[in-house]
């Protein structure tokens, strides 16, 4: 007999050989109707996998992450096969599980049709209902390059495996593919499929290997789960913050400037707001403002580390016979701020916080709106502090990035990452830093997601996902604690004990990007931002042309008050002129007639609530300054 660990703490004992679904069904029937992989170590693997020892087991269902992975891997390859049972020259390159669905790359010499896809969708509905097993085995090299000696992208992926590895199919009928797996135990396991989209993609990623086809598609357990998806994704259409953007004369991205935005007017009021609160949240908080250059020297981004870990994203220049490069990151300016005097330990904690303009080289194919550009501003904040305040000011951020996502209605999942392949550092400063975020983590009672291997090069950081209102999550806020940095650039202050120490400096943002926060925000309201983040607060509407002294005088009193407002007295219908208001998504519109204007009164249409009747000016003003000074959403 074995122990085996659940992930509720409880232990089981089973015979020693049982398979995880075995396991699963002597737990509860429906748990195994459910199961579509396990966990066993932290390693996903195939509920067919035998357990030989003692072990932690997660029983792995559609509704965790591994166990998506599993379905849509297993999904990506019922697509596979039925490319091939249908176009049998078509070469197959990788069919990844991804973050909301999967894909798979074809090297065809046809391009594919949106006939074809309907065709192959078909197919793989077929293959579903035939419910063919799916098995693993294994070759050695050999066999397996005779196996697969017909695929060459397949070739090419076995002959880059060591020379002592092991070597894994999945068969499931006629169709075997190379797959390091996990999968589902059965092509019927998969039910509601949908075809997405059809999209080129260079082999490997690289625009020197030939273009294949990638075709990508979801699936759910359950028909209503793919409606919600599709219907999410519509709605996501409408929200798309490029279109919006455009239509609210919000921002843009001309050809000019492939990667590098530009804001228009309005949407500079509502970059400047959500600056003036940053601002103001920090100063309460004892935040200096710095601003650094935007470009320094290459021998400053070698003694950061940044050259040897980031320069394919940074753009150089030479200048008078040297070699500068534009800012990918605000960090080594922040760290010359504070190296320009000693300090004593009682000037420690520093924060030293800057809306900071980075410039970082992308493929033009990654580009999307303001979600991924060429250039943005970071709202970064650099602490240095002596260890004993690591937890304190850790936690300090902690609040302040909560007081953030609530003030515009996020929820939000928090993840820690830990020390990946490429870092510079000690494994005891490494070591010694990850427990100090985990330990302020569990200090405010947050429950997190541990994520191994995914931390900066120079420290571990705790991440911050926030969710939109139509669900989807966005990673924003991080706190990167970094002991390296210190180091490689001697940083030192004065202790109580008259000697020099090093101190331990934080990296944290809380939007992110001022850009691709906006682009969030944009998305996650639809473009009908709360009144105090409207461009536009209140828009007057004259309903004949008499009527103009009137609005002119009550956007004046608007004004005063400190409201924005703009006058249409144009020579329309006020129906017209309300639906325009409507469109450009302005709380408030003001609509004046002849009793408005006798009695000192605006009769009130609100963006939410619709016709709220006439009321006195300053009972108006009264009601949209509570709105504003509320930042109520």
């Amino acid at each position: 007999m074995i122990q085996i660990t659940l992930k509720d703490g409880n232990k089981i004992q089973v015979e020693s050989g049982k398979t995880i679904l075995d396991i699963a069904r002597g737990i509860s029937e429906g748990l195994a109707r459910v199961a579509v992989a396990g966990e066993i170590n932290g390693v996903v693997k195939d509920l067919s996998t035998p357990v030989t020892e003692d072990c932690s087991l997660n029983i792995l269902t559609f509704d965790s992450e591994g166990g998506r992975h599993t379905y849509w891997h297993t999904a990506s390859h019922i697509m596979a096969q039925a490319v091939k049972r249908l176009y049998p020259g078509v070469k197959l390159a990788i069919g990844p599980a991804i973050d909301n669905g999967f894909y798979y790359d074809f090297d065809s010499e046809k391009p594919f049709t949106p006939e074809d896809m309907q065709a192959i969708e078909e197919e793989m509905k077929r293959i579903i209902k035939e419910d063919l097993g799916v098995e693993r085995f294994t070759l050695p090299r050999d066999e397996a390059l005779e196996l697969v000696k017909d695929e060459p992208y397949k070739v090419e992926l076995i002959n880059e495996l060591p020379e002592d590895s092991e070597i894994s199919f999945y068969k499931q009928g006629e169709f075997t593919d190379l797959c390091a797996g996990p999968h589902l135990p059965s092509t019927g396991k998969v039910k509601a499929i949908k075809l997405m989209q059809l999209a080129g993609a260079y082999w490997r990623g690289s625009e020197k290997n030939k273009m294949l086809q990638r075709i990508y598609g979801t699936a759910f357990p359950k028909k209503s789960q793919l409606d919600e998806y599709l219907h999410r994704l519509e709605e996501a259409k409408k929200r798309d913050h490029r279109k919006l953007g455009r239509e609210l004369d919000l921002f843009d991205i001309y050809e000019e400037g492939p990667g590098f935005p530009f804001f228009l007017p309005k949407g500079m009021v509502l970059r400047n707001l959500l600056e003036d609160y940053w601002r103001r949240e920090h100063e309460k908080r004892g935040y200096q403002e710095i601003k650094t250059p935007i470009m320094l020297t290459k021998e400053l981004w070698y003694r950061s580390g940044h050259w040897d870990n980031y320069k394919d994203n940074m753009y150089s220049v030479d200048i008078d016979d040297a070699e500068f490069a534009v800012k990918p990151m605000n960090c080594p300016g922040g760290i010359l701020v504070f190296k320009r005097k000693l300090h004593s330990y009682r000037d420690l904690p520093q924060r030293m916080g800057e809306l900071g303009l980075v410039h970082r080289h992308e493929l033009s194919g990654a580009l999307h709106g303001l979600m991924r550009v060429r250039c943005f501003t970071q709202d970064d904040a650099h602490i240095f502090m002596t260890p004993d305040q690591i937890k304190d000011e850790v936690i300090g951020v902690i609040k302040l990035i909560d007081e953030f996502y609530k003030t515009f209605g996020f929820k939000y999942h928090v993840e820690l990452s830990t020390r990946p392949e490429k870092s510079i550092g000690s494994d005891e400063l490494w070591e010694k830093s990850t427990t100090a975020l985990s330990e302020a983590l569990q200090d405010q009672g947050i429950e997190y997601k541990l994520n191994k291997g995914d931390g900066a090069f120079y420290g571990p950081k705790i991440d911050f996902h926030l969710e939109d209102s139509i669900g989807r999550t966005w990673q924003c806020g991080t706190i990167q604690l970094d002991m390296n940095m210190p180091e490689r650039f001697d940083l030192n202050y004065i202790g109580p004990d008259g000697e020099k120490h090093r101190p331990v400096m934080i990296h944290r943002v809380v939007f992110g990007s001022i850009e691709r926060f906006i682009a969030i925000l944009t998305e996650h309201f639809a473009g009908a931002f709360p009144v105090w983040l409207s461009p536009v607060q209140a828009k007057i509407l004259t309903i004949v042309e008499k009527h103009i002294p009137y609005a002119e005088e009550v956007k004046r009193r608007l004004e005063e008050k400190g409201i924005r407002v703009e006058l249409d007295g144009r020579n329309e219908k006020i129906g017209f002129k309300i639906r325009e208001a409507q469109l450009e998504k302005v709380p408030y519109m003001l609509v004046l007639g002849d009793k408005e204007a006798e009695a000192g009164h605006v009769a009130v249409r609100s963006r939410k609530e619709g016709d709220m009747g006439s009321m006195p000016l300053d009972e108006f003003i009264e009601k949209i300054l509570l709105e504003i000074n509320s930042k109520a959403l």
